[in-house]
């Protein structure tokens, strides 16, 4: 079964930008977790409206774990991603 790792972005009032990055097998459900406010997407984005704005499919979960865990530690590009 295939596994996706991805990047959401949020804006706050002030207009400053957050992202987000996860792993998942199904991307469809996971963003709606995320947006749902409820107890099933990630603490730390309950209460915003999040948007997908990348993501990558891999053939295992390891190594989409993998590629979350590298992502997490690559501000530069998450930068990147939020820039227009």
């Amino acid at each position: 079964m295939p596994a996706f790792v991805y990047v959401l972005m949020t804006q706050n009032k002030s207009g400053r930008t957050r992202t987000y990055v996860g792993w998942t097998l199904d991307l469809e459900r996971r963003l709606a977790e995320h947006n749902d406010g409820g107890a099933k997407g990630a603490k730390s984005t309950r209460g915003q409206t999040w948007a997908l704005i990348y993501a990558e499919k891999y053939r295992t979960r390891r190594k989409a774990m993998a590629r979350e865990y590298a992502l997490k530690q690559d501000r530069a590009f998450r930068k990147a991603l939020r820039s227009p």
